[in-house]
């Protein structure tokens, strides 16, 4: 992935929220209309989480799991939905517009990971490498790569991702099921 493919796709995602703030479409069909025909594989489905920190500090985070839209949609609905619609905080302010940075991270496929007990899956999970989604009955959440950074130790990661589903933190004596993918992730940092 290219450095203009990946500054384009954080400008589309900042222009998606500051929209908002104008009251006017800026990605109009002719604006998105140019930017397929600079990258014609935005317009192949892609699932893309955006997060939004604010002073280094998490302000949002939505995404797809799953592809099933073009990843150009993708990466404008889930930049709108992260900074409007995460129900973990207030929807974003204009005055805080220009303190927040974005980042992008575009997921692989989700596979099953097929393990016998938590030992065995302790030697299949690569942290930092692997995304988690854990499902158990309709109970459901993943972490992205990243969170490995703030949780690190396996088991607190998942008494954490186990939580963020709804169910108890000892959740994988339940055997869930288990998917990990992995991402190609670029932030604002990353050019600056």
């Amino acid at each position: 992935m290219d450095e203009r493919f990946k500054r384009t796709l954080l400008n589309i995602a900042k222009i998606a929220i500051k929209e908002e703030f104008l009251g006017h479409k800026e990605l109009n069909d002719e604006v998105k209309k140019r930017v397929l025909d600079m990258f014609p594989e935005l317009s192949k489905p892609g699932a893309v989480f955006v997060t939004i920190n604010e002073r280094g500090a998490l302000r949002g985070c939505i995404g797809s799991i799953i592809a099933h839209r073009a990843l150009l949609e993708d990466v404008i609905e889930n930049a709108k939905s992260a900074a409007f619609f995460d129900p973990r905080f207030p929807p974003l302010t204009p005055e805080e517009f220009d303190k927040i940075t974005l980042e992008i991270s575009i997921l692989s496929k989700p596979k099953p990971l097929a393990y016998t007990d938590i030992e065995d899956l302790r030697g299949k999970i690569v942290p930092g490498r692997d995304g988690v989604i854990l499902k158990y009955n309709n109970h459901q959440a993943t972490f992205l790569p990243q969170v490995w950074e703030e949780l690190p130790d396996f088991d607190q990661f998942f008494a954490h991702l186990c939580m963020k589903a709804g169910l108890r933190p000892n959740c994988l004596e339940l055997h869930p099921e288990i998917l990990v993918y992995h991402v190609e992730k670029f932030s604002e940092e990353d050019f600056r």
